[in-house]
């Protein structure tokens, strides 16, 4: 079974508010001690925060549902619940963060340390302290705590590396992070060897530094699911330079020339802003015969190719990973086309979403109303939803006040307009009651 992991969906759940309380001052020799009860505390939220000591997203194989605690509710002598700790997941850096109900993006976590609140925690309900009034000095009135928010995130890992190998399977893209490198890749004279994404660190004799990532290989169709498809071709996506590794003795009985139309073809069709990284074309197995002769032919094709598209020139290096030919002046022209390229962005065009689902929107409706097949009218909406989760229905004066938000929001008029008559039942989730006209 392979021990990396680079896609997952996770449920997440907020805590929910800690209830308000309804409690009365009865101390003695104090007259008249009026409301007492305190406020519940703050759900905990769900945050995801990135540790650089983290390379896959192996940890969410088996462990998929994260709940963060509900906070403490109020207590008498007006005293407010505590609030809950909030629940703190750590992700590897290169991890995108989307919700998988509206595919927004939540985030990008890149650096060590960074946050991202996922799933916000709701607020404690108000105790009968709070409702005291001129009016109604002595209350009977609490409200529940507020529900955390709740939702599938789809977290995808993109390797964080500077530099990405490409190329068909077997030209040697393994065996050339083996050796610049202390990275140990599984190596074998059959295609598809790697797997999974390899990242090595990469010190050029100057003393620059830089990480290279060693990615499976690709083929004809990889960007529509052929071969591995695009399950690793996201991991390009971070890379600022591209190094495209060709075969260069064709072995295979491959054309050098048609691999790398074929890789830049695929490489376009996932992303087409793949092509705008510069490109350095490794010329591999230069210790074979007919290498140096397909070279010649290679270099005169791809400068017919870029005469006739008018493309910068793409730069060629020919080395031989056995004999280790030419990799110094590789690296180091790597490394000053590293120095000179900056980062590519990658969700420029994305708004990233707001995860505070629990506020006012002018164009939402409050509440919508259906009706099912038995008869019964059926209240739904999240405004409405929410303060009806938040309604303590043991107590009669808390009831009486949703009756009242209720009348205050339409709902009342709403139903007379589609024919809700007495005795008619409605239902507001798992809870039905009978309209009164």
């Amino acid at each position: 079974m392979s021990m990396f992991l680079d896609q997952v969906t996770i449920q997440v759940k907020a805590g929910k508010g800690g209830d308000g309380m309804v409690a009365f001052r009865r101390e003695k020799y104090v007259p008249d001690g009026g409301p007492a009860g305190g406020d519940g505390g703050r759900g905990g939220d769900v945050i995801l925060v990135v540790d650089e000591g983290l390379r896959t997203l192996m940890d969410f194989r088996y462990n998929r549902h994260f709940k963060a605690q509900s906070g403490e509710n109020g207590m008498s002598k007006g005293m407010h619940g505590r609030g809950a700790e909030d629940l703190v997941v750590k992700v590897p850096p290169g991890t995108t963060v989307r919700d998988e109900a509206t595919g927004n993006l939540l985030g990008d976590l890149l650096t060590h340390g960074q946050t991202l609140t996922i799933a916000k925690g709701g607020r404690g309900g108000r105790g009968n302290i709070r409702f005291a009034s001129p009016r109604n000095p002595a209350p009977e009135i609490a409200e529940n705590g507020e529900p955390g928010q709740e939702r599938a995130v789809l977290m995808e890992l993109k390797v964080l590396a500077d530099v990405g190998l490409v190329g068909f399977p077997s030209v040697g893209k393994s065996t050339l992070l083996s050796i610049v490198s202390k990275a140990r890749p599984k190596i074998g004279a059959y295609h598809f060897t790697t797997l999974v994404p390899n990242l090595g660190m990469v010190t050029t004799q100057d003393g620059r530094s830089f990480v290279m990532a060693d990615l499976p290989g690709l083929i004809e169709g990889a960007s529509q699911g052929v071969g591995l498809g695009t399950q690793f071709l996201r991991h390009i996506e971070r890379t600022r330079v591209i190094l495209h590794v060709i075969d260069m003795s064709g072995m295979e009985g491959r054309d050098p020339f048609e691999d790398y139309l074929a890789i830049n073809k695929e490489l376009e069709s996932h992303n087409l802003r793949l092509l705008e990284r510069p490109q350095i074309i490794v010329a591999n197995k230069m210790d074979m015969p007919d290498a140096a002769d397909n070279l010649v032919l290679f270099k005169e094709q791809l400068a017919a190719l870029q005469q006739t598209d008018d493309v910068e020139e793409t730069r060629v290096f020919p080395i031989s990973g056995v004999t280790r030919q030419g990799i110094e002046a590789l690296l180091s022209a790597t490394a000053d086309l590293l120095e000179v390229t900056d980062e590519f962005p990658l969700y420029e065009d994305e708004v990233v979403e707001d995860v505070v689902r629990y506020e006012f929107h002018d164009d939402a409706p409050e509440f919508e109303v259906s009706r099912d097949d038995d008869a019964t009218w059926v209240l739904s909406g999240e405004k409405l939803e929410r303060l009806f989760s938040m309604t303590n229905f043991d107590r009669d004066e808390s009831t009486m006040r949703f009756a009242r938000q209720l009348r205050s929001m339409g709902v009342d008029e709403k139903l007379r307009q589609l024919g809700a008559r007495d005795g008619d039942l409605v239902r507001i989730n798992e809870f039905v009651f009978e309209f009164v006209d």
